[in-house]
């Protein structure tokens, strides 16, 4: 005879409103509301954009994220593609979209468009508010679509890798023709 599952009407109430936020959360930065997105976090709120390495803690940092992106990509938009529910977390896969019309880490505006799968780690404190987002995606692809980075493999990578690594190539020519 087969034991009874253990209820898990609790755990999947929880899940639920963790969706829920996450759901209202991303409706809100689509909607640029920065405000309303801001008020998603609970009050141990976190931002982790981890491709650049860069962590940005408490509402103020949240906030200087949220107001970097924005002005960066006004007419960012986030598509969500596939969802996954943890008990401590939920995952977002999405593609991100956009138009650089403003700077963004330095680089002034380019006007071109980008879009890119992003990855998106999402915690929560004890009220079931976000507690973190954490970011994981391919800097390389941005930077590429911007037009800032180029393949090595091309004619421009090759320019490129010339002009700002002739230290770097010297040692890779020297050690191929001594070893």
């Amino acid at each position: 005879m087969a034991t009874p599952p253990v209820p898990r009407d609790g755990i999947e109430d929880r899940r639920s409103a963790r969706m829920a936020i996450v759901e209202e959360h991303v409706r809100l930065e689509n909607a640029h509301d920065l405000e309303g997105l801001l008020r998603t976090f609970g009050t141990t709120a976190r931002y982790d954009d981890e491709a650049w390495g860069e962590h940005y803690d408490g509402g103020s940092g949240v906030r200087q994220f949220y107001e970097q992106i924005m002005k960066a990509l006004p007419d960012l938009e986030i598509d969500v593609r596939r969802r996954h529910v943890a008990d401590d977390a939920i995952l977002l896969e999405v593609i991100i979209r956009g138009t650089h019309r403003g700077q963004w880490r330095g680089l002034p505006a380019t006007g071109r468009r980008v879009e890119f799968p992003l990855c998106g780690v999402y915690t929560f404190d004890d009220a079931d508010r976000l507690a973190g987002e954490r970011i994981y995606y391919d800097r390389g692809t941005v930077l590429r679509q911007l037009g800032v980075f180029h393949e090595p493999q091309t004619m421009v990578g090759r320019i490129g890798i010339l002009a700002a690594h002739p230290v770097t190539l010297a040692k890779a020519i020297g050690r191929k023709l001594l070893g």
